[in-house]
Parts: C-alpha cells; structure tokens; sequence
C-alpha cells in the first residue's frame, strides 16, 4: 500500500533532493528508456515512503545513512533497465491481480534438480510431466554453486549468481523460467539471506583483511561478545558446534554461524549487506524467479540480551526487500520460512511482508491425526490458527525437504488436556516404528538421547505405512497406507492456499537408505526422504495394478476436482464440529459457492448424521464431487480413511 505524506515529511524531502541525482546518474538510460523511467518513478513515489520508514529505523542513527539510501535506490533504478520487456508485463499483470497465487488453478511441486533430473536441461525436458501433474508452481531446491561434500543441501551459498556448474549455468537457469513462465508455470527458488557459505567471495575476502567484508559478518576477535550474546541463544545443531560460533584461524576470530560452521551469517546491522542483498534478490528476479522462499527468516537480526529470533528488526528488513521488490519487480512475492512458534509464524504472513507461508503447523497436526486416530487438535488448531491478512495465503504440504518437527502450540494442546512434551514423544515413538502397533517407518534426525527430543524424516508413503506393508506383503495393509497417503493430499489440496508436493510423493517414493554409505550424507537422516527419481516408478503411474498408479490416479482425481471448482479459491474456511472425533470437517466458501468437506482419520467406517447437510447447507441439496451423487437426508458414509467433496447445489 502507498503512505500518504505531506510535502514536508522527511520521505518526502528525501526522495526530492534523490531524484535530481538518481536522473543524473542514469541520464543516458533515461534518454533511451523514458517510459522505463515514468514507470519506475511512478512505483517509487508510491512505494519510497514505506522504504524510508523501515531503513530509518533500522539504520538512521547511521552517519552515512542517506548515501546507503541513494546507492539503493541507484541499484534498483539499474535493476528496472535491466529487466526484460516480458517480465515487466508480468509485473503490469500481478499488479492488476495480486492474489493471483490464491486460484484455485495453483499447484505447487519442489524437487531437487538433480535427484529428479539430472540438471537444468532435465527439468526443461520433464515439462510436459509436470503439466501432466497439474503444477502452476515449482520450487527447485537451492542449486547454486555451493561447497562441494558438506553444504546443507545446498543451502550454503558460494554465489547467487552462479548455477553450480554440475547442474547448468545461468542461461540455462533463464531460458528455464522463461518457458515454464510460457507453460503457466512460476519458478519458485531460495532467497538465503541470512548467511552465505565460507566460500563465498565476500568471506574469502573478509579472512584476507578487506575491512569492508570483513563488516559484511560478524566477526570476533575474542570470546567476550559471544560469551554475552549466548547467555540467552538457544543451540540449533549442537550435535555439530557448541553455541552460536565458530573459531576461524583464518578470519582471526569468531564468526557467528547460527546453523553450520559453514553458514556465515550475515551482519544486516551494515546498511550495505541490506544493499548488497537487494541486488542479489532482484537479480534472481530478473533471471525470472516469481516467488522466493525466504530462508531462516528469524534468525537475521541480531540483538545481544535476547534470543536473537523473530525480532522486530527481522520483520522491517523483510518489509523493506518487500518494498524494494515492489519498486524494482513487482512480479515477485515472498514465502516466509519459520519454522517457530505457530504464533510466530504467523506473523510474518503480511501483504507488505511475506504473502504466502509455509505452513508447518497444518503438516505436523496431520501426521499427528494419523497417528492418534483423532482430529481434536487438529480441528482446534485449524480454528484458531488458519486465518491470515486478506490476500495472502498458507503454502500447505504433508512433507517437504526438511524434517518434520512437533511445532503445535504447547497451550493448544494444554486446552484440549494433552501435555505437550509427553505427546512430542509419543508421536517420536509412533513415526520411528518404536511404537508398538505402529505403521511408521521414518527416522529420528537430531536425536537427543538426554531429553528425548527429536525430528522426523521420512517420505510420505515410509511415514503413512507403505513401507511396513510392502516389507510384510500385506494387501490389507498396503490398501491402508494408501488411502492415508491420498487422504492427507486431499486435505492440503482442498483447505484454502497453495497446496504443494514433494515430488516422488504423488507416486508413494518410500525411503532410500543408500544415503548411509555416503561419508558427507550420512549423519543426517534428512537424506533417507531425497531419493533420485526412479523412472522404472514413475512408468508405473498409469498403472493401477500398482500403488504408484493407485496414488497417482487418486491424486489426479482431486487435483482435477480442485481446478474445476472455483470454491477452492482463497483462503476462507468454516471448520465444524462432525459429531465424531475421528473426522475432519470443514466448508470451504469463495465467491458464493460452499463445499462440505468430510476427511475420516481411521481405518474404521464412520457414518455421520444426514442432519450435518441441513445445518451446514441450510436447505440446500449437496452433490458429492467426487461420485456426482446428489445426497439426501440419508446418513454420509465415510469408509477407512475416506475422504468427501460435498458441493452445495445452486
């Protein structure tokens, strides 16, 4: 939104006495591009105010504040004349429509590109694969040039600009965006803005002296400030380093490394890291990156006496590339990454901030409801907790590439009589196979043998009992998992947002156990759920004599019935009370139509009152979605984890 200001406010003032300069500066640009110039002017008189508010805040105590200021503004104005004509249309369209990412037509797919295809030429070829799917989204794992052996999946960045070379280069990286942008396709890629990896140019040349770089981090001589910074940080992997610091002989002291000694963190109390890493955003932007997933997001500003997490500071920087995105790409949006406190969480989700979230919350509570046979928590975490700022919206996902943490809220669960600590642990027990009876097969990641705390890993089929029963050969079994694998799709696919898999899910991938003998991998259980595609699998998929089949027909089913309903759209959800605690229900309403959503977490029949259709229709008849069966005032039937669509007629 635009702030309205009077002549004599300071933004104002400032961007008056810029503007001569910033025309200065670019006269030759302007001259050739004046209608490039209009429209940048245009968005920045709309849009400086909110910029100049959250950098004053942030660095106007700074003697050299203002020159920061103009060499931003430079490096946008720069950006702008070197975005192409096609994505400045895309800018002109998401302007006139931005929530464009809450249709009901959005389906997200992430993959790594080389476990699914080989390098950035194989995901160009797999194109018409992922049309077949549905996907108007896809989130390609990092791939940039990182360090080789240990990297955090890539996720320790040695350049922004550089493809590792493995996978292709930077054209190739373009070439793609631009024709999966021609197949209604946004290519969806990380922003790592709070740390680099020690290989990146900027730390080489903060441990060769450049005092410059060496200000990019942040950096110790001594163990004093990290002594009093750590009175009140919690350990993030201490299985790896103690603390929140690395010794680099080489940088001449201690380095602040939140996650791996190899991630740097990066020191945004400099207003030229701010600058610098607007460059590297909108650079990817112009590469034609529609969203970015914004890594870490609570762990970027640092402020000695807290716990360094969610800070006020960290939501004005994210505000401010919001703004500076606006200015210079306005296609672009935001996904927060937080995997925090539910509350926490939410608070990144904003028009101005990050218009769309993962959400952790939804993931863990179904794999949650599996386990218990229960949606009380669930239900109850949905009614609170689901809600967000109109026009922006949940990225909802059984699994991802990360583990799966137990991030409900320990005061959701206290309301509903569960203590916290000791259901995080049965639900541990459960996903392991610790748990007698159960069906899991995932694996602990970040075990701690004192307190018992730990994540899980697994894919979707490992987690949902395919694994179990195809290692037993039981039909029975194998029928089971399969309708828990469709029936937690189902649920993301149908609840409002942006639905997303984990490519391999849609044809039940179960765990690769091979990353053990790899000496880089083998340490973090996160790998057994990153298998290379298997296209022996993936030929099965028409086939329904087999799971993979079964799944993926199963997932086409819904995927078409969500493309073809409107009501899907959005984000606006009713949950209610079904009268048995085993099934999920919930109305999803959009621009005049109601669905009926009915979702049975049991392996038992349950058999719900015809009464639910006349107080939740009020009167009107319901056709059942996914049979074309119009529904009477007999009772519903839902079968073994059955799950069904009732759309309320005109």
């Amino acid at each position: 939104m635009s702030i309205k200001i009077s002549p004599l406010d300071p933004a104002h003032l400032t961007l008056k006495r810029l503007l001569p300069r910033l025309q200065q500066r670019f006269a030759s640009a302007i001259s050739t591009h004046p209608d490039d110039w209009v429209s940048f002017h245009t968005r920045l008189q709309q849009h400086f105010p909110r910029l100049f508010l959250l950098l004053k805040s942030l660095y106007g105590t700074q003697y050299d504040f203002y020159y920061h200021l103009e060499e931003l503004l430079a490096s946008l104005l720069q950006s702008w004349f070197e975005r192409s004509t096609s994505l400045k249309t895309l800018d002109s369209e998401r302007e006139a429509r931005p929530d464009w990412f809450l249709s009901n037509q959005m389906l997200g797919g992430v993959c790594y590109v080389d476990l699914f295809a080989g390098d950035l030429a194989g995901i160009r070829r797999s194109i018409p694969y992922f049309k077949e799917l549905g996907l108007t989204y896809l989130h390609l794992m990092p791939l940039f040039r990182c360090p080789q052996g240990e990297n955090d999946g890539g996720y320790a960045i040695s350049s922004y600009r550089e493809v590792d070379p493995r996978l292709g280069n930077m054209a190739d990286l373009t070439d793609l965006a631009a024709e999966l942008r021609q197949n209604d396709i946004s290519l969806v890629l990380d922003f790592v803005f709070n740390h680099t990896s020690n290989e990146h140019e900027w730390a080489k040349r903060a441990c060769a002296g450049d005092p410059e770089c060496r200000d990019y981090y942040l950096i110790f001589p001594d163990r004093s400030q990290p002594d009093a910074y750590e009175l009140t940080l919690r350990e993030i992997f201490p299985d790896e380093h103690p603390g929140a610091f690395t010794f680099f002989e080489e940088a001449g002291g201690w380095v602040w490394t939140t996650f791996h000694s190899y991630q740097w963190d990066l020191n945004y109390h400099n207003p030229a890291v701010f600058t610098r890493m607007a460059e590297e955003m909108l650079s990817l932007a112009n590469a034609g990156v529609e969203v970015l997933r914004l890594d870490a997001v609570a762990f970027i500003w640092k402020q000695i006496g807290t716990v360094c997490e969610n800070l006020p500071e960290a939501h004005a920087i994210i505000q401010a590339f919001n703004a500076v995105a606006r200015i210079a790409a306005p296609a672009l949006i935001f996904k927060s990454e937080a995997i925090v406190h539910p509350d926490e969480v939410a608070r990144y989700i904003h028009p101005e901030e990050c218009q769309i979230s993962y959400n952790p919350l939804l993931m863990a509570l179904l794999w949650e409801s599996l386990a218990t046979r229960k949606v009380t928590l669930l239900n109850y975490s949905l009614s609170t907790r689901f809600a967000t700022t109109p026009g922006c919206g949940w990225v909802n996902y059984v699994r991802c590439h990360d583990d799966i943490g137990w991030t409900f809220s320990d005061e959701d669960a206290g309301h509903l009589w569960l203590d916290g600590f000791g259901h995080r642990q049965f639900l541990n027990a459960f996903y392991t196979g610790r748990f007698p009876g159960s069906f899991g097969r995932g694996l602990p990641f970040q075990e701690n043998p004192k307190t018992g705390d730990c994540r899980i890993s697994g894919t979707c089929a490992s987690l949902a009992g395919l694994e179990k029963a195809l290692t037993e050969e039981t039909s029975a079994e194998v029928e089971l998992a399969i309708r828990r694998i469709l029936l937690i799709h189902s649920i993301i696919l149908t609840i409002g947002g942006v639905p997303l898999l984990y490519l391999g899910d849609e044809i039940g991938t179960l765990n690769d156990y091979t990353y053990r003998h790899d000496p880089t991998k083998t340490h973090d259980s996160r790998w057994v759920h990153r298998p290379s595609a298997d296209l022996s699998r993936y030929a099965l998929r028409q086939d329904l004599a087999y799971p993979e089949g079964r799944i993926f027909a199963g997932l086409q089913q819904i995927i078409a019935i969500r493309k073809n309903n409107p009501v899907f759209a959005g984000q606006e959800i009713q949950m209610i009370d079904c009268g048995d605690e085993r099934v999920l229900g919930f109305i999803r309403h959009h621009h005049g139509q109601r669905a009926l959503i009915l979702a049975n977490f049991s392996e038992l029949t349950c058999n719900l009152p015809a009464n639910l259709l006349r107080v939740y229709g009020q009167g009107a008849a319901f056709v059942n979605l996914f049979t074309g069966q119009l529904l009477g005032k007999e009772n519903i039937e839902l079968a073994a984890y059955g799950f069904s669509i009732l759309k309320m007629m005109d």
